[in-house]
């Protein structure tokens, strides 16, 4: 599903090129479960970053779905990732001002999804996330560990085939944190290849399959059993 070939990234800081991304090959298959480890710097942000569409490598290829995503125009890769691609992030990124149900439906609104099925997508994922009662109230009314889950079915909302996770966990404690990392992980039995980036040993060591970076290179691939 995700074929990476010899990706590089390549930032220019001053007069110095920096080498955010150097040499990377990466296949992901559909269902996977995969966790990107290694200290501050390494390049796990910058990874996830591409895989999600966010940035360009510098070289090499990218493929998603069987297609070649490099080289898409800025439309064309929103629309990528518009329908492929999910993300859930360690500060939730909600709107202030909408609801739940609203933040959630956000992302079929700007897909022109047609309002019954976004309103009977949106009422599914409330009740799946146990927060039928909180449709009505805004990001500042909930609980971290609910506004993750509210971060979670708008990621999800869309049926990606990718769910793209930068720290989930960061901004809650270990028992909320828990709760989320199972609700995510329900994800991968779905067939939904989840890609989670994290600092915690603990945290990552949950995943089927774990990468370590080190100074923008990948220098451990592990798989356990499962």
């Amino acid at each position: 599903m995700i074929q990476l070939e010899n990706i590089s990234r390549i930032f220019t800081v001053g007069d110095q090129q920096v080498a955010a991304l150097r040499d990377i090959d990466l296949s992901l298959g559909a269902g996977e479960y995969l966790s990107i480890m290694g200290p501050s710097g390494s390049g796990k942000s910058t990874l996830l970053n591409l895989i999600g569409l966010l940035d360009r490598p510098t070289g090499g290829v990218y493929r998603l779905d069987g297609g070649n995503v490099t080289d898409l125009n800025d439309e064309q890769q929103a629309q990528v990732r518009r329908e492929k691609i999910g993300f859930v992030f360690q500060s939730f990124h909600l709107v202030p001002r909408l609801t739940a149900a609203m933040n959630i439906e956000l992302p079929l609104v700007l897909a022109g999804i047609a309002v019954e099925e976004r309103k009977l997508r949106v009422a599914e994922l409330l009740q799946n996330y146990g927060l039928a009662d909180r449709a009505g109230h805004r990001p500042d009314q909930l609980s971290g560990g609910q506004r993750q889950r509210v971060a979670i079915a708008r990621a999800t909302v869309m049926r990606p085939s990718v769910l793209l996770a930068d720290e989930p966990t960061g901004n809650l404690d270990r028992t909320t944190g828990g709760e989320v990392l199972k609700l995510l992980e329900q994800l991968v039995k779905e067939n939904i290849a989840l890609v989670i980036v994290t600092h915690d040993a603990e945290i990552g060591g949950r995943a089927a399959r774990q990468l370590h970076m080190l100074d923008g290179r990948i220098v451990s691939d592990d798989a356990r059993q499962t």
